[in-house]
């Protein structure tokens, strides 16, 4: 699938996600605004990481067939708009699981994300924990992680994706401008 080139596009690919479900009861929509609303309360301050919590599966809505290696194709969906901080946090979001379920045992999971985490390499060893925990966004790493495990409640309500495009606007403005070698940043929209 090619890159979305705007918002609008981004938006269009997201919400093929309402007919791709993440857990039986769940659709991958629902379980990415879930994980943003759930960022946003806690991390209101960081835009790209909320904006990581709501892309952070557009690859399996994009390219169901693909779930082995959403990471990766997330990562090369979201990179040219939202930036490398979003697209590093979308493509390191299964690492972090593994992270996670190496420092913490018994590190709480849904069933579909145990079974997926075999597939993914299984626990981290510790040499690859240390590695991990030595890369820059390791603590957003790991805050994503622990809210796309959150996000999994076919009851929870959160805000609509349109609701999202101000954020994700702003987001993309800044790295246009940066990209651009532009001085300052534009102002970012509060979190809504």
């Amino acid at each position: 699938m090619t890159p979305p080139q705007s918002v609008d596009e981004l938006l269009e690919i997201l919400g093929l996600g309402r007919s791709v479900f993440d857990e039986p009861d769940l659709d991958v929509l629902s379980h990415s605004l879930q994980t943003a609303e759930i960022l946003a309360s806690r991390f209101p301050d960081d835009p790209e990481l909320i904006c990581a919590g709501l892309v952070h599966d557009i690859a399996d809505a994009a390219a169901p067939d693909e779930h082995p290696e959403h990471e990766r194709i997330g990562y090369e969906l979201v990179v040219d708009l939202l930036g490398p901080r979003v697209a590093e946090l979308v493509g390191g979001h299964v690492e972090a699981k593994r992270y996670l379920a190496a420092v913490q045992p018994g590190y709480g999971m849904s069933a579909r994300s145990l079974q997926t985490l075999l597939r993914q390499g299984g626990t981290m060893t510790l040499a690859e924990a240390a590695a991990f925990e030595a890369q820059t966004h390791y603590r957003s790493l790991v805050d994503l992680r622990r809210a796309d495990d959150e996000a999994k409640d076919p009851k929870r309500v959160a805000r609509t994706l349109e609701d999202w495009r101000p954020l994700l606007e702003s987001v993309a403005h800044t790295v246009e401008f940066s990209r651009q070698g532009l001085l300052g940043d534009p102002t970012l929209v509060d979190v809504p």
